[in-house]
Protein backbone atom coordinates (compact mmCIF):
# COMPACT_ATOMS: atom_id res chain seq x y z
CA UNK A 1 0.00 0.00 0.00
CA UNK A 2 1.58 3.82 -0.78
CA UNK A 3 1.77 5.23 2.18
CA UNK A 4 1.44 9.17 2.10
CA UNK A 5 4.63 11.27 3.31
CA UNK A 6 4.07 13.25 6.61
CA UNK A 7 5.51 15.84 4.80
CA UNK A 8 3.19 16.23 2.09
CA UNK A 9 -0.69 16.77 2.32
CA UNK A 10 -2.40 16.50 -0.89
CA UNK A 11 -3.72 19.63 -2.19
CA UNK A 12 -7.60 20.20 -2.32
CA UNK A 13 -9.40 20.49 -5.84
CA UNK A 14 -10.57 23.37 -6.90
CA UNK A 15 -14.17 24.06 -6.33
CA UNK A 16 -15.99 27.41 -7.43
CA UNK A 17 -16.94 29.61 -4.98
CA UNK A 18 -20.53 30.56 -3.71
CA UNK A 19 -21.99 33.70 -3.48
CA UNK A 20 -21.62 34.32 -0.32
CA UNK A 21 -17.86 34.05 -0.02
CA UNK A 22 -18.11 36.35 -2.84
CA UNK A 23 -19.97 38.87 -1.10
CA UNK A 24 -17.57 38.00 1.98
CA UNK A 25 -14.32 39.22 -0.11
CA UNK A 26 -16.38 42.34 -1.32
CA UNK A 27 -17.22 43.44 1.59
CA UNK A 28 -13.14 42.67 3.33
CA UNK A 29 -11.78 44.36 0.02
CA UNK A 30 -14.14 47.29 0.43
CA UNK A 31 -13.24 48.03 3.98
CA UNK A 32 -9.72 47.80 2.85
CA UNK A 33 -10.24 50.08 -0.30
CA UNK A 34 -13.70 51.65 -0.30
CA UNK A 35 -16.38 51.64 -2.81
CA UNK A 36 -15.16 52.70 -6.07
CA UNK A 37 -17.61 54.73 -9.01
CA UNK A 38 -17.67 53.78 -12.33
CA UNK A 39 -18.69 56.87 -14.30
CA UNK A 40 -18.66 55.52 -18.07
CA UNK A 41 -17.07 57.87 -20.46
CA UNK A 42 -19.67 56.27 -23.29
CA UNK A 43 -16.77 56.52 -25.97
CA UNK A 44 -16.48 53.21 -26.93
CA UNK A 45 -14.20 53.55 -30.15
CA UNK A 46 -11.61 56.32 -27.23
CA UNK A 47 -11.88 53.15 -25.12
CA UNK A 48 -11.11 50.17 -27.69
CA UNK A 49 -8.16 52.36 -29.09
CA UNK A 50 -6.68 53.48 -25.34
CA UNK A 51 -7.02 49.72 -24.52
CA UNK A 52 -4.73 48.62 -27.18
CA UNK A 53 -2.26 51.15 -26.63
CA UNK A 54 -1.95 50.64 -22.97
CA UNK A 55 -1.35 46.84 -23.99
CA UNK A 56 2.90 45.96 -22.87
CA UNK A 57 3.05 49.72 -21.59
CA UNK A 58 1.92 51.75 -18.45
CA UNK A 59 -1.30 54.08 -17.85
CA UNK A 60 0.72 56.71 -18.63
CA UNK A 61 2.50 56.15 -21.39
CA UNK A 62 -0.38 54.66 -22.89
CA UNK A 63 -2.95 58.23 -21.66
CA UNK A 64 0.47 60.17 -23.94
CA UNK A 65 -0.27 57.94 -26.73
CA UNK A 66 -3.92 58.43 -26.90
CA UNK A 67 -3.47 62.27 -26.50
CA UNK A 68 -0.83 62.42 -29.21
CA UNK A 69 -3.01 60.76 -31.62
CA UNK A 70 -6.30 62.12 -30.83
CA UNK A 71 -4.56 65.50 -31.37
CA UNK A 72 -3.05 64.73 -34.48
CA UNK A 73 -6.26 63.08 -36.01
CA UNK A 74 -9.16 64.47 -34.63
CA UNK A 75 -11.68 62.56 -36.20
CA UNK A 76 -11.33 58.21 -35.84
CA UNK A 77 -11.67 58.34 -40.18
CA UNK A 78 -8.70 60.45 -40.23
CA UNK A 79 -7.29 58.14 -37.94
CA UNK A 80 -8.02 55.23 -40.26
CA UNK A 81 -7.06 56.38 -43.73
CA UNK A 82 -3.43 58.35 -42.95
CA UNK A 83 -0.28 57.03 -44.15
CA UNK A 84 0.69 54.21 -41.00
CA UNK A 85 4.06 55.90 -40.37
CA UNK A 86 1.99 58.51 -39.32
CA UNK A 87 -0.23 56.66 -36.34
CA UNK A 88 3.31 55.30 -35.67
CA UNK A 89 4.26 58.95 -34.91
CA UNK A 90 1.97 59.72 -32.73
CA UNK A 91 1.57 57.01 -30.37
CA UNK A 92 4.95 56.06 -30.31
CA UNK A 93 5.17 57.15 -26.34
CA UNK A 94 3.14 54.14 -25.91
CA UNK A 95 5.36 51.47 -26.97
CA UNK A 96 5.42 49.46 -29.62
CA UNK A 97 4.20 51.63 -32.13
CA UNK A 98 4.78 49.41 -35.13
CA UNK A 99 2.46 46.72 -33.96
CA UNK A 100 -0.31 48.70 -32.58
CA UNK A 101 -1.11 51.42 -35.75
CA UNK A 102 -1.78 48.36 -37.61
CA UNK A 103 -3.66 47.04 -35.34
CA UNK A 104 -5.83 50.30 -34.71
CA UNK A 105 -6.11 51.16 -38.09
CA UNK A 106 -7.22 47.28 -39.15
CA UNK A 107 -10.03 47.96 -36.22
CA UNK A 108 -11.18 50.90 -37.58
CA UNK A 109 -11.75 49.82 -40.81
CA UNK A 110 -13.69 46.72 -39.72
CA UNK A 111 -15.86 49.37 -37.99
CA UNK A 112 -16.80 50.81 -41.23
CA UNK A 113 -17.12 54.04 -43.54
CA UNK A 114 -18.46 56.36 -40.24
CA UNK A 115 -16.72 54.30 -37.50
CA UNK A 116 -19.64 53.65 -34.94
CA UNK A 117 -19.77 51.51 -31.83
CA UNK A 118 -22.90 53.09 -30.09
CA UNK A 119 -25.30 50.11 -31.11
CA UNK A 120 -23.17 48.27 -27.93
CA UNK A 121 -24.94 50.20 -25.03
CA UNK A 122 -28.26 48.65 -25.89
CA UNK A 123 -27.38 45.63 -28.05
CA UNK A 124 -27.58 42.07 -25.65
CA UNK A 125 -23.94 41.60 -23.96
CA UNK A 126 -23.18 38.56 -25.63
CA UNK A 127 -23.48 39.80 -29.14
CA UNK A 128 -21.31 43.08 -28.20
CA UNK A 129 -18.54 40.91 -27.29
CA UNK A 130 -18.90 38.80 -29.69
CA UNK A 131 -18.62 41.52 -32.43
CA UNK A 132 -15.64 42.88 -30.42
CA UNK A 133 -13.92 39.53 -30.35
CA UNK A 134 -14.20 39.41 -34.13
CA UNK A 135 -12.33 42.82 -34.54
CA UNK A 136 -8.68 42.45 -35.28
CA UNK A 137 -6.11 41.42 -31.90
CA UNK A 138 -9.32 42.25 -29.70
CA UNK A 139 -9.28 39.85 -26.97
CA UNK A 140 -11.58 39.36 -24.24
CA UNK A 141 -9.74 42.02 -21.77
CA UNK A 142 -9.96 44.24 -24.08
CA UNK A 143 -13.68 43.79 -25.05
CA UNK A 144 -14.90 44.00 -21.26
CA UNK A 145 -12.71 46.92 -21.00
CA UNK A 146 -15.19 48.66 -23.79
CA UNK A 147 -17.92 47.20 -22.21
CA UNK A 148 -17.45 47.73 -18.93
CA UNK A 149 -16.12 51.52 -18.90
CA UNK A 150 -18.24 52.81 -21.70
CA UNK A 151 -21.46 51.69 -20.00
CA UNK A 152 -20.82 50.10 -17.30
CA UNK A 153 -22.55 46.99 -18.74
CA UNK A 154 -21.16 43.61 -16.13
CA UNK A 155 -18.24 42.88 -17.32
CA UNK A 156 -14.58 41.89 -15.65
CA UNK A 157 -11.59 42.73 -17.40
CA UNK A 158 -8.92 40.29 -15.96
CA UNK A 159 -5.76 41.93 -16.34
CA UNK A 160 -2.14 40.53 -14.94
CA UNK A 161 -3.20 41.71 -11.02
CA UNK A 162 -7.08 40.04 -11.22
CA UNK A 163 -5.27 36.83 -12.61
CA UNK A 164 -2.75 36.59 -9.59
CA UNK A 165 -5.03 38.03 -6.82
CA UNK A 166 -8.55 35.64 -8.13
CA UNK A 167 -5.74 32.65 -8.08
CA UNK A 168 -4.62 33.22 -4.59
CA UNK A 169 -8.12 33.43 -3.22
CA UNK A 170 -9.59 30.74 -5.42
CA UNK A 171 -11.83 32.57 -7.34
CA UNK A 172 -10.80 30.50 -10.09
CA UNK A 173 -7.97 27.81 -10.53
CA UNK A 174 -4.92 29.25 -10.31
CA UNK A 175 -3.10 28.35 -13.43
CA UNK A 176 -6.49 29.10 -15.14
CA UNK A 177 -6.09 30.62 -18.49
CA UNK A 178 -7.17 34.24 -18.91
CA UNK A 179 -10.42 32.98 -21.11
CA UNK A 180 -11.27 30.57 -18.12
CA UNK A 181 -10.50 33.26 -15.58
CA UNK A 182 -13.22 35.70 -17.63
CA UNK A 183 -15.33 32.63 -17.78
CA UNK A 184 -15.28 32.00 -13.96
CA UNK A 185 -15.61 35.88 -12.90
CA UNK A 186 -19.03 36.29 -14.92
CA UNK A 187 -20.26 33.44 -13.71
CA UNK A 188 -19.72 34.04 -9.42
CA UNK A 189 -19.52 38.07 -9.43
CA UNK A 190 -23.13 39.50 -9.53
CA UNK A 191 -23.45 42.30 -12.59
CA UNK A 192 -23.84 45.01 -9.75
CA UNK A 193 -20.65 44.27 -7.66
CA UNK A 194 -18.94 43.90 -11.44
CA UNK A 195 -16.86 47.03 -11.85
CA UNK A 196 -16.13 47.16 -7.64
CA UNK A 197 -14.41 44.01 -7.88
CA UNK A 198 -12.61 44.54 -10.89
CA UNK A 199 -11.09 47.55 -9.30
CA UNK A 200 -10.13 47.01 -5.94
CA UNK A 201 -8.79 43.88 -6.76
CA UNK A 202 -6.47 45.15 -8.93
CA UNK A 203 -5.49 47.86 -5.74
CA UNK A 204 -4.94 44.78 -4.02
CA UNK A 205 -2.63 43.18 -6.44
CA UNK A 206 -0.56 46.56 -6.87
CA UNK A 207 -0.72 47.42 -3.06
CA UNK A 208 -0.43 43.69 -0.90
CA UNK A 209 -0.74 40.98 -3.50
CA UNK A 210 2.21 41.44 -5.23
CA UNK A 211 4.24 38.80 -6.93
CA UNK A 212 6.42 39.21 -4.03
CA UNK A 213 3.55 39.60 -1.75
CA UNK A 214 3.06 41.13 1.68
CA UNK A 215 0.85 38.52 3.22
CA UNK A 216 1.56 39.58 6.69
CA UNK A 217 -0.21 43.17 6.21
CA UNK A 218 -3.51 41.63 4.21
CA UNK A 219 -6.50 41.44 5.62
CA UNK A 220 -7.92 38.95 3.40
CA UNK A 221 -4.86 35.80 4.82
CA UNK A 222 -7.05 34.39 6.60
CA UNK A 223 -9.81 33.88 3.45
CA UNK A 224 -6.90 33.12 0.88
CA UNK A 225 -6.57 29.28 0.31
CA UNK A 226 -3.39 30.23 -1.28
CA UNK A 227 -1.82 31.84 2.07
CA UNK A 228 -3.33 28.85 4.01
CA UNK A 229 -1.15 26.44 1.68
CA UNK A 230 1.64 28.77 2.20
CA UNK A 231 1.04 28.95 6.26
CA UNK A 232 0.88 25.09 6.48
CA UNK A 233 4.12 24.36 4.35
CA UNK A 234 6.05 27.14 6.44
CA UNK A 235 4.34 24.71 9.38
CA UNK A 236 6.13 21.99 7.81
CA UNK A 237 9.17 23.34 7.15
CA UNK A 238 9.55 24.38 10.61
CA UNK A 239 8.48 20.91 11.82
Amino acid sequence: MTMTSPNKREKKPWKRPDRRRVRALRERLREMYGIPVNEPNRKPIDELVLTILSQHTNDRNSGRAFESLRERFPTWDEARDAPVGEVEDAIRPGGLAQQKAPRIQAILRELGEEPDLDWTETAPIEESRAYLLSLPGVGRKTAACVLIFSWGLPEIPVDVHIHRVGGRLGLFPAKASLERAHDEMLAIVPPADAYELHVNLIRHGRTLCRPKPRCGECELRRMCPWYRELDSREAIAGG
